[in-house]
């Protein structure tokens, strides 16, 4: 009688499970979707429990799938990482990677990154996936999440990569129709571009003023008439003269060099945007994801501009 659980359905259904299709893991895994629905239909069969609900377009884990690809992920860093504790993996990191970070710097910086580092280090298999919002800390589809500001939750290990800052600015266009806020209170009177991501409050923005016992934060909630969940896009607004934006430097950088922007309120700080790398403090003994997170605070580090 074969096994409940054997070896080889570990990665199998955790490669599945991160696909979201039976479609989408035979591409993954080099098969064809009648041997991907074969081996999950064997796998069920020997659990004695249904682990997927299959749709025409999608499937879902059942509860029982849930539990199954939580403990499957754990095992297989486990056996990854007590490879390289024996040190057979130490001299090169290798295996499966996998990495979230948010729309707009993921396609500018972390996906040229990774084309870096797997060059150098061709054995590790990355797979980059680029998400509006970070994922919840909880997450375990991902080894590391790059993501903007430290995390909260003393359960992730947080590496900061490089310093990063928001700074408020609108086109010359916009500027020349209506004029140069002054203070925090002033923005209520602008149109400005609001930004929909991540966990931070909608439709307020945190200014701080002053120096020594002077100095104060006040929070600011804007209108305007234009409103995305896409940074890039509200960049493109903002060119256009629509309104005011609060944005990270990076983003546009290139446009308050050339003019095409104007730094506002420079004497007003914001929130920091410093970048992080995140991920579970069971994976700090693995070496392809200490590698990872090394070499794209090497290279972040010199690509990034750091805030004076």
């Amino acid at each position: 009688m074969s096994a409940t659980v054997q070896p080889s359905d570990l990665s199998f259904f955790s490669t599945l499970a991160a696909s979201g299709s039976l479609s989408a893991a035979a591409r993954e895994l080099g098969l064809t979707a009648a041997a991907v629905s074969k081996h999950l239909t064997q796998m069920e069969q020997r659990a004695g429990v249904a682990l997927v609900n299959r749709t025409t377009r999608r499937m879902m884990l059942t509860p029982e799938g849930e539990l199954y690809v939580e403990r499957a992920r754990r095992i297989l860093d486990e056996i990854d990482e007590l490879a390289e504790l024996l040190g057979s993996a130490k001299k090169t990191p290798k295996g499966l990677l996998r990495v979230n970070a948010t729309l707009g710097f993921g396609r500018s910086h972390v996906g040229p990154a990774i084309s870096r580092f797997v060059a150098k280090y061709p054995q590790v298999s990355v797979q980059l996936q680029l998400s509006v919002t970070p994922p919840p800390l909880t997450d375990d589809s991902f080894d590391v999440c790059i993501r903007f500001g430290e995390p909260p939750d003393t359960r992730v290990v947080a590496r900061r990569l490089a310093a990063n800052r928001r700074l408020l600015c609108a086109a010359p266009s916009y500027i020349a129709a209506h004029g140069v806020p002054q203070t925090a209170h002033d923005l209520t009177r602008h149109n400005c571009i609001g930004i929909r991501q991540g966990d931070e409050a909608y439709g307020v923005w945190r200014l701080t003023s002053g120096r020594g016992a002077a100095r104060r934060t006040e929070a600011v909630r804007i209108k305007g008439s234009l409103t995305t969940n896409d940074g890039e896009i509200a960049v493109k607004w903002a060119l256009e003269g629509h309104g005011i934006l609060m944005r990270a430097e990076w983003d546009i950088e290139q446009y308050l060099a050339d003019g095409s922007l104007v730094r506002l309120m420079p004497d007003h700080d914001t929130p920091n945007a410093d970048i992080f790398a995140v991920y579970s403090p069971r994976h700090q003994m693995s070496n392809r994801i200490r590698a990872f997170v090394e070499f794209i605070a090497r290279d972040l580090g010199g690509e990034v501009r750091v805030a004076g």
